[in-house]
């Protein structure tokens, strides 16, 4: 009998049934790849399904999961906690130890697994004030806690898999999984509450959206697989039948990308930006004809229009771009990879296009952690891709745009509610449909182009209307800029606060004759800095309205990072913390 995927944990069985694969989860250890068979991955997950039942873990009970990185153990531990009915709580690793020590409370851990010292540590503080945590277990040899193998060889013996068996075969598609904690920029965390056909459901619905083979293709995955983006998707991949390769870290991708050669990867829009800008700096040092066929090569590159819709005469100086610059491009990026599906931020068009033109497509998608995630996807085949759009629903999920723009959602990818608070629910739901807090628009062929975050839309002193995402992607497209918010609720004008892109601004010194080898209050402080960062600024605003335009600036030294939590986990600016820090800058902008 064929297995159908109803629960989170039939993936690695389906893919048992239909393709076992001897590369199934790939992690590098020691700098070598060590890969898990499909067949290894479920005997891994029944011993700690066995190990966690003769542990005393209940149906129902939670189990927290934090990983510095991406690894094979954070899959098997996802099924064996699953198969027991109870369900994972999945934390970022760069969270506040008061968020660490609010969200175990909060769902009433009762074991912890994580990944190193540096978690270990932060956990071991908040530890005595968490009364239903029983144990802490860690992928790494830690002196002063159990190594998670204590779990998986307690589960080697086979005798209770009957017990694990019972305990699968009452658990409902309509069951609670999973309680993700969204990053949130002000306030508690609040608690997704997602059951395992949210997440099913997503995944099968979102798999014709994506261009996968099975076969040899090979999957690079990067993005915290706490986030639901990327671990929607590894379901996905699982389901497929994919070779799930796992990134040692941002920093690395360069080198894993040219180790592993991925077909495909999910990418956050802050990724690219820094991949085209580090592209652009190399061409920008090439000499001659070299440099000026680069240059030809990205404006041919930014006038890219799909389905041929530039003509032949495009397409073909577009065949001799890709073979004379952009294959140089492809290759730097592993020479496989033909999409690229990116989430979580606006994307900026341009982007869209020099991929699309490189050869590499980048498919724009919408959704959020309430959502299980994806809305809506471009997709290359059925003339489903439109550029400056989030494409189309997927299958299954309807949208509406109520009267005042709000993307409202329905569909088997909604929630089930905030855990434990039935108030912050109502306030979200009306009816079948979800509130996305986001506006936008949809038009006649069923694309859908996000317009601004409903929260975030503010009225300026003078009643005028300013969406800053908006005005910030514009911005941000300027290599001098690294990151920017705009503010200006209830004041006279808009106005900005910046984080200059400090080492490309080091590289512009030096071909213009003069150094900034200096501090980054030194350069912020720099006249030919603030003059050159003005004129970025101004040629962005041209772009806009005159009531909508940046009028004044203050720049930080500060490199926001998630680690000094500037940042969410997917790279976009936490607003109220970054008001809140820079409030002297605020205030000074708006008492000139």
């Amino acid at each position: 009998m064929s297995i159908e995927v109803t629960r989170l944990f039939d993936f690695p069985y389906y893919q048992l049934e239909k393709n076992p694969i001897e590369k199934s989860l790939v992690t590098k250890k020691n700098g070598e790849w060590i890969a898990t068979s499909t067949q290894e991955y479920i005997d891994k997950a029944n011993a700690i399904s066995r190990a966690l039942i003769k542990m005393g873990v209940k149906p129902n009970d939670k189990i927290a999961v934090i990983s510095s990185s991406n690894r094979t153990e954070w899959n098997i531990l996802d099924v064996g906690i699953l198969q027991t009915g109870a369900q994972t709580v999945p934390i970022y690793p760069t969270s506040s130890k008061e968020n660490y020590e609010y969200i175990f409370n909060h769902s009433e851990v009762t074991h912890c697994f994580l990944s190193d010292k540096e978690l270990f540590d932060k956990t071991k503080q908040i530890r005595d004030n968490v009364p239903t945590l029983k144990e802490i277990y860690c992928f790494e040899d830690i002196e002063g806690c159990k190594h998670w193998n204590e779990v998986l060889e307690f589960g080697v013996d086979t005798s209770n898999q009957d017990e694990v068996e019972k305990r699968k075969n009452v658990i409902k598609e309509t069951d609670l999984a999973t309680i993700i904690y969204t990053s949130g920029t002000t306030g508690t965390p609040k608690g997704v509450m997602l059951s395992h056909k949210n997440l099913v459901s997503n995944a099968l619905d979102s798999t014709n959206r994506l261009p996968l083979a099975g076969g040899d293709t090979k999957i690079l995955s990067f993005l915290p697989l706490c986030h639901v983006f990327e671990r929607m998707l590894i379901y996905l991949y699982q389901y497929n039948c994919l070779s799930i390769y796992y990134a040692e870290s941002i920093e690395k991708m360069p080198e894993n990308i040219k180790e592993v050669k991925p077909n495909f990867m999910s990418v956050v829009p802050r990724l690219l930006e820094k991949i085209y800008d580090k592209i652009i700096a190399k061409g920008t040092d090439l000499t001659g004809i070299k440099k000026r066929l680069f240059f030809w090569a990205v404006e041919i590159g930014l006038q890219y229009e799909p389905y041929e819709a530039n003509g032949w005469w495009y397409e073909k100086k577009l065949a001799l771009a890709r073979k004379l610059v952009f294959s140089k491009w492809r290759e730097a990026l592993g020479g496989n990879i033909n999409t690229m599906v990116s989430g979580s931020a606006a994307l900026q068009p341009r982007l869209t296009r020099v991929f699309a033109a490189a050869g590499m497509q980048v498919m724009e998608g919408y959704g959020l952690t309430e959502t299980s995630p994806v809305i809506t996807v471009n997709q290359y085949k059925n003339n489903f891709f439109r550029i400056g759009t989030v494409g189309k629903a997927i299958v299954n999920v309807d949208i509406k745009i109520a009267d005042d723009g709000e993307i409202l959602v329905k569909g088997p990818n909604v929630m089930m509610g905030y855990y434990k608070d039935e108030k912050k629910t109502s306030e979200v739901m009306t009816g079948d449909y979800f509130h996305t807090g986001d506006k936008g628009e949809v038009d006649a062929d069923g694309f859908l182009t996000i317009t601004g975050r409903k929260k975030e839309i503010f009225k300026t002193s003078g009643g005028k209307y300013i969406s800053p995402v908006l005005l910030e992607n514009v911005v941000k497209q300027s290599r001098f800029i690294e990151q920017i918010m705009v503010v200006g609720e209830g004041e006279k004008m808009a106005a900005a606060i910046i984080q200059p892109n400090f080492e490309f601004l080091r590289e512009w010194g030096i071909r213009h004759g003069f150094s900034l080898d200096t501090s980054h209050e030194d350069i912020i402080a720099n006249e030919k800095v603030i003059e050159r960062i003005y004129q970025e600024v101004e040629e962005a605003n041209k772009n806009f309205g005159k009531w909508e335009t940046i009028k004044c600036f203050e720049l930080t030294s500060d490199v926001w990072s998630v680690e000094n939590e500037l940042l969410t986990p997917t790279l976009k600016p936490k607003r109220t913390i970054i008001k809140e820090k820079y409030i002297d800058l605020y205030n000074k902008m708006y008492s000139k």
